[in-house]
């Protein structure tokens, strides 16, 4: 390609967003030790402007001028220490400049930088699902520049910045389509100015990209000609030099249209790292195509870690689409339902029109069919890992497992095979490792057992030390313990599974089994209307309780009420929610109660039965009405046991 005039128009200095600031600063340090991903991520960029061109040319060939040889150059000039990466792709206009490369920060960068941790392994990691992109070339450049003329346009864009306050953008002319990204490099930076270094990388990082990256040839010692033999060293002369010529550096042939035979597993990790701009390889990955009523080739990756925005439902996410080869848009989002939105990869349909737009894909039924086996694929792939590799499924587990709860709540047609890919904390599991699945639990079942006991609480502690599971522990009966935000949702959605119902442990109409305890006692009766009396208005009732071995009390809610996570929830999001009162249920067993039974000062019994109602409370992770008022009976109590008669 020609030498691109940067003959300045008229010139805009801009400031950068202060957390484009920050993340510049974090990405060139964090990334150090990985520099060379810098070339990837350039010739990525290039490769999707020339399938946007693609795809644009569709409908107005007139975009493609005269130069329909789609190709990126990368040339270097060790002289002037400059590093130039070239596509005639579709170019970006002056408002897109300052859009895509004024503006590294975008929704959630705030948040974003708050989970860096100042460790460089763990930062560069989350830096990579950021998708920096462009702006990695500041890792080895202390200049960059960009020369670009969109397609159609007359005039040039020039945008230049050392990546620290400000950038500037000039209108300038340019006789060629495309971009052209200038890189001054660093003094540690010269390696990227040699030949081998650069083609080893483009090897490396970039031989499945679907167009050709081309270098010069290297050139040839200069030929001396014979007849200058005798001629003295002043008068030699030289015969005349050919041409530079650039050549391929590599396969230029879409990874996906390869046989999965001829394609290395480095290869198929090059490729994720190019359509998900990750910096790790992926967990898992499956390549098929399909023939038949539908023709199209799939190429789906599981990342090994969840981006930051990953609970933002409205994330742009999606695969790569492509028809008969043709780039058709970037974040396909109607090929997989959105509790799979971090599957990253490609589809290439041969059925769906080269004019396809996001709305004849929501209206198309062949979409519907490709979502509904991609869709099976990712389940079927989650599948084999959790059977065959369970210490990798561990690991998607850890990232991605509050995600795919939503999917069993949502997906009904696919519910079942979901919920064999769930993973809880159990009574009789390891700590907090969610390692039980809900096969393995129907496995461990006590013979008389018939539910699937679950207590959904705040966190793994407090569910552990639940008074709920007393009598479930003591009858050796497995309660699955959920406390992740989704949980409560999830299991208002699911409501059996193989054919058993769940059972929520905090719910008023709990079966023990083997409860062998009588309903009828008077004792209990009587003590329980006493309490009623003085808790009248804070409780729906007061009963004696089957559930509880060791501690005093429990709150329990009846089966229509809002659980206590959910209600948090939508008590934050601003939510009115109608007053709701627990059940108090009480050990009528235990010494505390007995003494309670046993006292006759009305005024002591209203403060024992206030105090051992707002513990329940408490053990509950729930909010006080009133915490002055129990810790004026508390304090009140104490000074009473410690013999304090003044």
């Amino acid at each position: 390609m020609s030498e691109q005039n940067a003959a300045s128009d008229s010139g805009e200095t801009f400031g950068f967003q202060t957390e484009a600031k920050q993340l510049l600063q974090l990405m060139i340090h964090s990334l150090y030790s990985n520099r060379e991903i810098f070339l990837r991520e350039l010739i990525s960029n290039a490769s999707d402007a020339i399938d946007k061109l693609r795809f644009a040319a569709i409908e107005d060939a007139a975009l493609i001028e005269d130069d329909a040889d789609y190709r990126i150059e990368i040339t270097f000039d060790k002289e002037a220490k400059t590093l130039t990466v070239t596509d005639n792709g579709i170019g970006m206009s002056r408002q897109e400049v300052i859009d895509n490369l004024g503006t590294i920060a975008r929704s959630g960068t705030a948040e974003f930088l708050k989970q860096l941790s100042g460790d460089q392994q763990k930062d560069a990691s989350l830096i990579g699902q950021f998708g920096v992109g462009f702006y990695s070339g500041f890792i080895v450049a202390e200049r960059m520049e960009v020369i670009t003329r969109r397609a159609g346009e007359s005039s040039a864009v020039h945008w230049q910045s050392a990546g620290e306050d400000e950038y500037s953008v000039d209108t300038v002319e340019s006789a060629r389509r495309g971009t052209s990204v200038i890189l001054h490099l660093r003094e540690d930076s010269m390696e990227f100015a040699e030949d081998m270094r650069l083609r080893h990388i483009v090897s490396k990082y970039s031989d499945h990209i679907g167009v050709p990256v081309m270098m010069l040839k290297p050139a040839d010692e200069p030929a001396l000609d014979p007849d200058a033999e005798e001629a003295s060293a002043d008068e030699t002369v030289v015969a005349t030099e050919e041409k530079p010529e650039f050549e391929s550096v590599n396969e230029a042939k879409a990874l996906w249209t390869r046989a999965r035979n001829d394609v290395s597993e480095d290869e198929y990790k090059a490729f994720y790292k190019h359509v998900s701009h990750d910096f790790e390889d992926p967990l898992s990955w499956s390549h098929n195509r399909v023939e038949g009523k539908l023709e199209y080739t799939s190429l789906l990756f599981l990342p090994k870690r969840a981006p930051f925005d990953m609970w933002n439902r409205e994330q742009p996410r999606g695969l790569k689409l492509y028809v008969q080869r043709v780039f058709i848009m970037d974040e396909a989002e109607s090929f997989l339902p959105v509790y799979l939105r971090f599957v990253k990869g490609v589809l290439d349909s041969n059925d769906l029109p080269l004019n396809v737009s996001r709305e004849i894909l929501q209206q198309d039924d062949r979409v519907d069919s490709i979502r509904a086996a991609l869709t099976k694929r990712v389940i079927g792939m989650l599948d084999t890992m959790s059977k065959k590799e369970p210490e990798d499924y561990a690991l998607f587990w850890e990232q991605f497992g509050e995600v795919l709860k939503e999917g069993a709540g949502e997906d009904f047609a696919n519910r079942e095979a979901l919920c064999k890919l769930l993973r809880f904390a159990s009574t009789k599991g390891e700590g907090d490792t969610k390692s039980v699945g809900l096969e393995a639990y129907i496995e461990r079942m006590a013979p008389e057992q018939d539910k699937l006991y679950y207590l959904v609480a705040e966190s793994y502690a407090a569910a552990a030390a639940s008074p709920h599971l007393e009598a479930l522990k003591k009858q050796d009966i497995e309660v699955l313990l959920l406390f992740d935000r989704v949980d409560e949702w999830l299991m208002g959605s699911v409501t059996e599974f193989d054919g058993k119902g769940f059972q929520d442990v905090t719910r008023a109409n709990l079966e023990v089994p083997n409860d062998t305890e009588d309903d009828d006692n008077e004792a209990s009766t009587d003590l329980a209307k006493r309490i009623e009396a003085v808790l009248e208005g804070r409780v729906e009732a007061v009963r004696a309780s089957k559930r509880l071995t060791d501690s005093p009390g429990c709150l329990v809610l009846s089966d229509q009420d809002m659980g206590a996570q959910m209600r948090r929830i939508m008590e934050a999001a601003g939510q009115t929610l109608p007053p709701s009162n627990p059940i108090f249920e009480f050990n009528a067993e235990h010494p505390l109660l007995q003494r309670l039974d046993a006292e006759a000062d009305e005024d002591r019994f209203a403060d024992l039965a206030s105090v051992l109602f707002d513990q329940a409370a408490l053990a509950e992770g729930r909010s006080l009405t009133d915490p002055g008022a129990y810790s004026t009976r508390l304090n009140k109590l104490l000074l009473e046991l410690l013999g304090d008669n003044s």
